[in-house]
């Protein structure tokens, strides 16, 4: 989403390097560029101003003025500074000790709010909590399938019994009570707009159910709209928070950016995609992070300790040390590095490589999803002993490899090679001779 803010600001920041002490009217120069960026951005005036404000403030002081590094300062002080218009702290979503719990979920319709419920539960899900989504969307007719769709999908049950949304959701948080849920997300009507009979059943269902937490899911892509919305539900709901959808999406992204700073009230989730495992705590200084191309080196890491198989992960080393690294094992763990998401989201998260930027797209190409894919495709065409002693792979095993994955002879001969490569250095490591004259590869096993 902030690719072209990030290549915006980064093209500031060049500048500034570029110099040595600067001046203020370099610094007033550097930051009209960057309030021209945010408000192409669609955040909102008085947001950019307030942070520009602060960061001009700290950016002409003499601890800016007399460093040896000023630019490096500036970006210092501006990461620091939108850190706090972006919430500053980090707020975990807490649940109170009472069971169950109630989360209602607001929003406008599009906002993704139905997606939002789903996801929210499978977070929970796997924090240990069980709960029960309640189907109360009667507006749009497609929500209550959707929702128990999606139920069905990550193993949750859905309450969708009765037209009266109000009382339907009343009774589905007795229905958690009765089952053992310890948890209710209730999913509420919305409209294409914000209108009087869309907050008048909100607040009816908020005052039958006591929610702990009303949260508004917020489209990223609407931008100002966002946020004109946060603030109407704030007005005549008073949600507690929010998750920002469609975080992926091709948009400008200063709903992120305006949503805090104008309600008050934290951002607690972003969608990042459109799977249900795709939502992301929100994090202001890692998004501050991504912002400015310094990537996310924490989320990334928290990704593969949640999806990557551990056990599997600790075998790989192990063989990998041993020098008895086999296709079967590179198959598994290419398997576990996809469960990430796209190569292209995982290298926005790197130091130094800033979504959008022509060193991302050069490292995204060397390491293609469709080379990844094809590996996969190439490995699984060949048998199990093929798989342990690729060195049986004939002229004759290798055409009909290539029949078996759509892939051509070449790719296979190359993904050996590669491969053999690979193997051949970690067995030189194990040997004794360590790293000293050696040739590191620069791409994965793969054409």
């Amino acid at each position: 989403m902030f690719d072209t803010l990030s290549d915006r600001l980064d093209g500031v920041f060049k500048k500034l390097r570029s110099r040595g002490k600067l001046h203020p009217k370099q610094v007033d120069n550097a930051l009209g560029e960057i309030r021209t960026a945010l408000l192409e951005a669609d955040v909102a005036v008085e947001v950019a101003d307030d942070l520009l404000g602060r960061v001009r403030t700290r950016a002409l002081s003499a601890e800016v003025t007399k460093s040896l590094t000023p630019a490096q300062q500036v970006v210092r002080i501006m990461d620091e500074e939108l850190t706090v218009t972006l919430g500053g702290e980090f707020h975990p979503f807490t649940l109170p000790g009472a069971s169950p719990a109630v989360i209602m979920l607001a929003g406008v319709q599009g906002s993704g709010k139905t997606t939002a419920c789903a996801k929210l539960a499978k977070h929970l899900k796997g924090k240990g909590k069980r709960p029960l989504l309640i189907a109360a969307d009667l507006e749009r007719p497609a929500a209550v399938e959707q929702l128990r769709t999606l139920g069905k999908e990550i193993g949750v049950p859905v309450w969708s019994e009765g037209r009266d949304p109000v009382r339907l959701a009343k009774n589905g948080v007795k229905e958690a009570q009765r089952s053992g849920a310890d948890v209710v997300i209730i999913d509420t009507a919305g409209r294409l707009h914000v209108d009087p009979e869309m907050m008048k059943q909100a607040r009816k269902i908020k005052d039958v159910t006591k929610p702990h937490h009303v949260v508004m899911a917020c489209d990223a892509m609407t931008g100002q709209d966002a946020v004109v919305q946060a603030r109407a539900f704030m007005h005549d709901v008073d949600t507690t928070g929010f998750i920002l959808t469609k975080l992926d999406g091709d948009a400008r992204g200063g709903a992120a950016l305006s949503m805090t700073a104008v309600t008050g009230k934290p951002i607690f989730f972003a969608g990042t995609g459109e799977k249900v495992d795709d939502l992301e705590p929100f994090h202001p200084d890692r998004m501050a992070g991504r912002i400015l191309g310094m990537g996310d080196v924490l989320t990334l890491i928290e990704k593969a300790q949640d999806k990557v198989d551990q056990e599997s992960a600790a075998k790989a080393a192990e063989q990998m040390l041993k020098g008895q690294f086999t296709l079967e094992d590179f198959l598994t763990q290419l398997r576990e590095m996809r469960k990430l998401g796209p190569i292209q989201d995982l290298l926005k998260m790197l130091p130094g490589v800033p979504g959008g930027k022509a060193g991302m797209k050069e490292l995204a190409e060397a390491v293609d999803e469709g080379e990844l894919a094809r590996a996969e495709a190439i490995i699984l065409s060949m048998t199990p002993q093929e798989r342990r002693e690729p060195a049986i792979i004939s002229g004759s095993r290798r055409l009909r490899i290539a029949n078996g994955s759509g892939a051509t002879t070449a790719d296979v001969n190359a993904l050996l090679k590669d491969f053999d490569g690979a193997r051949t250095m970690m067995r030189t490591m194990m040997g004794g001779k360590g790293m000293k004259g050696m040739k590191m590869p620069t791409k994965l096993p793969t054409r």
